[in-house]
């Protein structure tokens, strides 16, 4: 397997409407083709392979032929193609800024932090933060804010006293990077084994700004190293799960496992298909246990076969990467990588139909906008990696226990449920930040966004600080929400089981344990949880603007599985034996 190279020709619109200039596609081969066979069918359709990952039959490929997806499906060797990250040439009057994927739910939190009050600086306490001195673990200085932790029994009360995970159990963040230099992960920040699969998009086929211009970077390229997350997302994703107990800040759910950055998402938040491959197949290469995956493969939530809103090339480039992103995560799950994936913070049921106007979320040809489809056939359109097979998806709870009001769900879809985070769920249905979850935050991003003054205190109410005891080590940590929140509570609580009950792996160190015992150890240990009464629960949510909002969800299925909590809520306690 090669990294994904970087291609930065333009592709521009003909007067016809034909895509012109140098494109880039995805380029599936039927399983077991020969590579002279998989050469010899993308020189004739006119394409040029760039860089191939043999492990699951795909490449990347750049052509100049306007019809290649059409003469590429002649070949009876090329199962499929999706076309991936063209860039434009980019009108003078785009040319700077960045642009952000949008989510609500996450948005939410964010949405009265300019000018509120700043959040409570808290110091370190006592100690070193590993113990007490009678090898028992203490709590970390900001684990009164740990609700999340607090309700899936992960506390030094809990099951910090018999398991805080292993050093050799690796735990891959498949998202948008890890602050490797963040006073609370770089303890357990596996940079050996760390890849960033990504190179950084300016824009999108349309000119609009993506992850901005890349001479904004340090070393003027577009390829970030594995220890930066510009975004922020993955490492709250990756503090979750393995924040160590050290005097600072926060402890995650297995705060003794090694982190590894397998960085698929770009700055801006996309995420697309040859990076996601990439990292799946190299993490069962290199022996990680389990990855969390926050995210869905763009540009489309939803997958579909053969919508007839769909124009024939797109229909194609959806199959493709349901096709391709199965190849890659039963590649990964043969060799011992537990899945884990977040379920979505659309409030829908996944196992109904619904209407996804939300697609294709980026432009890969100009004047490439999202549609409404309604999709009256859950089966035939499908989210990966949530729903693909083998994988555990993760729906979220707030701290009440409710299923959060942005959370997907629907009877079996969610697997398990963890704690998101759900900003609405008091007792007035008001906002309040400190019920999202609160984990690690690159530094550089809050100077960036103004988030700290000039003595390093916090000027917004989702941003808190911690030091040590001595006051010398600080961190920053943001609250968040959405099902991106619940699946690494899940992810971690697998680093546990594997961590407790695996065997030695004898051929590349570390714990070994078949992801279909963690998963079946993942469910058995949840803690049941039933359907609201009525099943059609009503969340209100009183917005700031002084605004209600209303949205019923039904919830369907027994207490021991159900559409809004799966097999239960996650518990790193009970998970562990105690």
């Amino acid at each position: 397997m090669t990294a994904l190279a970087a291609t930065s020709a333009g592709a521009t619109t003909s007067t016809a409407g034909e895509v012109t200039g140098e494109q880039e596609y995805v380029v599936l081969f039927a399983e077991g083709t020969p590579s002279e066979a998989a050469h010899a069918a993308v020189a004739a359709a006119g394409g040029t392979i760039v860089s191939e990952n043999t492990d699951v039959g795909v490449a990347t490929v750049v052509t100049t032929a306007t019809d290649f997806s059409e003469v590429a499906a002649e070949q009876g060797v090329i199962e499929g193609t999706a076309q991936n990250r063209v860039i434009a040439d980019v009108p003078a009057a785009r040319a700077g800024g960045e642009a952000k994927k949008h989510d609500e739910a996450e948005a939410e939190v964010r949405a009265a932090g300019a000018g509120a009050s700043a959040a409570k600086h808290v110091a370190g306490g006592k100690g070193n933060g590993n113990g007490n001195g009678k090898g028992k673990p203490v709590a970390e200085p900001l684990a009164p804010l740990q609700w999340d932790m607090q309700a899936i029994g992960a506390t030094a009360d809990g099951s910090y006293k018999w398991e805080t995970g292993k050093k050799g159990v690796l735990v891959g963040i498949i998202d948008t990077g890890i602050d490797g230099s963040h006073p609370d992960i770089a303890p357990n920040f596996n940079a050996e084994l760390s890849r960033n699969f990504t190179v950084d998009v300016p824009f999108d086929a349309n000119g609009d700004p993506i992850d901005g211009p890349c001479e904004e970077e340090a070393d003027q390229s577009c390829e970030d190293a594995a220890d930066v997350d510009e975004d922020g997302h993955g490492t709250h994703v990756a503090s979750t799960i393995g924040a160590p107990i050290n005097g600072i800040g926060i402890a995650g759910v297995a705060p003794n496992v090694s982190l590894v950055n397998l960085r698929a998402g770009q700055d801006s938040g996309y995420f697309f298909l040859q990076p996601s491959l990439d990292a799946l197949t190299y993490a069962g290469k290199v022996g990680v246990d389990v990855v969390n995956m926050s995210y869905y493969v763009d540009p489309w939530l939803f997958n579909c076969s053969s919508h007839p809103a769909d124009s024939p090339e797109d229909q194609a480039e959806q199959r493709t990467i349901v096709a391709a992103m199965q190849r890659a995560l039963d590649f990964a799950r043969l060799r011992g990588v537990t899945l884990v994936s977040a379920a979505g913070n659309g409030a829908t049921d996944y196992t109904k139909a619904i209407s996804d106007a939300s697609s294709p979320d980026f432009a890969d040809v100009p004047g490439e906008v999202a549609y409404a489809r309604d999709l009256l056939d859950p089966a035939s359109c499908v989210s990966t990696p949530s729903e693909a097979d083998g994988v555990i998806s993760v729906s979220s709870i707030g701290q009440s226990g409710r299923k959060a009001y942005y959370s997907d769900y629907g009877n079996g879809y969610v697997d398990v449920a963890a704690p998101g985070g759900d900003v609405y769920d008091t007792a007035g249905n008001t906002r309040d930040i400190t019920k999202a979850t609160l984990a690690a935050y690159p530094k550089a991003l809050a100077e960036a966004n103004g988030e700290i003054d000039a003595d390093g205190n916090p000027t917004v109410e989702y941003v808190v600080k911690s030091c040590d005891a001595a006051g010398t080590t600080c961190g920053y940590y943001q609250y968040l929400q959405g099902t991106s929140m619940a699946s690494p509570h899940a992810a971690g609580v697998a680093a546990l089981i594997v961590s407790r009950y695996g065997l030695p792996d004898v051929f590349r160190g570390g714990k070994y344990l078949p992801p279909r015992v963690v998963e079946s150890l993942l469910a058995k240990s949840a803690v049941d949880t039933a359907c609201p009464v009525p099943a059609a629960f009503t969340y209100t949510r009183n917005l700031p603007s002084g605004a209600t909002v209303t949205a019923t969800h039904t919830c369907e299925g027994s207490t021991a599985n159900n559409g809004f909590y799966g097999a239960g809520v996650v518990n790193a306690r009970k998970a562990i034996g105690h």
